[in-house]
């Protein structure tokens, strides 16, 4: 059975060997909170394309 060592005395390759260990990855998916764009909020790209006659 494997010794006990606390977290804080272990050597530096070690922590960072165990806090990559225990982070997990997203995968697919992107950890940033998307949300629906505002249909009432205005947008100046919007009104470039129609001055340009792209839409």
């Amino acid at each position: 059975m494997p010794r006990f060592i606390p977290y804080e005395k272990l050597s530096k390759k070690e922590k960072k060997r165990r806090s990559a260990e225990r982070r997990v990855l997203w995968g697919p998916l992107s950890p940033v909170t998307r949300r629906a764009d505002n249909p009432k909020a205005y947008r100046r790209a919007r009104v470039k394309r129609e001055q340009d006659g792209q839409e």
